[in-house]
């Protein structure tokens, strides 16, 4: 990995929101963020005091936002800590190779509520109605209902975020995650990009499951969700 890309993912929201996910950015140079109803993903520049004062001027009272860096996360006067977490990124590093899998089909907005009523039940991160706005989704589809899907999330110079992973409990066992993840992988590599995904770190038996499908962790990430007061 160039120490390019390296630098890139020390804070994949903030090198998005500049790069291939500008055009959805709200904000400054010194902090930027998804719209409200997108994505509650928040990042800043660095840990100076002008990028502390942008991102406290982006901030809304009441509102959740979510970081997810290398570095600690620093935040300005009135915005609280209300929960942090341990994460691990990971990059691929496998053979990805293009799949041709019948079960598989590509999701549209027609498919956004169901989208969002499985990761509600099955809670693979933040989602929201317009997760499609940020990347292409998959899913695998049964008696008309979505039971599993995948898709992209980040998205980087060169590199997309494999994110939203999930499988309805009543289906699981069946290996519908690992042939999404190796899916959605294969279309990313095939575009000429490098692919990687977030997981929580005490989510043992996911992370199990990524380094069998080729991934291996790259490093450890803070998770952190704050509000304003």
């Amino acid at each position: 990995m160039s120490p390019i890309e390296e630098e890139n993912l020390r804070r994949p929201i903030w090198t998005a929101l500049v790069t291939r996910h500008a055009h959805l950015a709200e904000g400054s140079a010194g902090a930027r963020r998804y719209p409200a109803d997108t994505s509650p993903f928040v990042a800043t520049k660095d840990n100076g005091k002008e990028s502390l004062a942008a991102l406290e001027r982006l901030c809304r009272p009441g509102e959740r936002m979510v970081f997810l860096q290398r570095d600690p996360v620093t935040l300005p006067e009135g915005v609280a800590v209300a929960m942090e977490a341990d994460g691990v990124q990971m990059v691929g590093e496998g053979s990805f190779s293009r799949i041709e899998d019948p079960r598989i089909v590509p999701l549209g907005p027609d498919d956004a509520e169901a989208m969002l009523a499985l990761a509600e039940l099955t809670k693979p991160g933040p989602f929201s109605l317009k997760a499609q706005s940020l990347g292409s989704f998959w899913g695998v589809k049964e008696n008309g209902r979505l039971i599993a899907m995948a898709g992209e999330r980040l998205k980087l110079p060169g590199m997309t975020e494999l994110s939203g992973l999930c499988t309805r409990p009543e289906a699981q066992g069946r290996g519908l995650g690992r042939s999404l993840l190796a899916f959605v992988a294969g279309e990313i590599v095939a575009r000429g990009e490098r692919v990687f995904l977030h997981a929580y770190a005490s989510n043992e038996n996911a992370i199990r499951l990524y380094e069998a499908c080729g991934f291996r962790l790259r490093t450890h990430m803070h998770v952190v969700m704050a509000d304003k007061a």
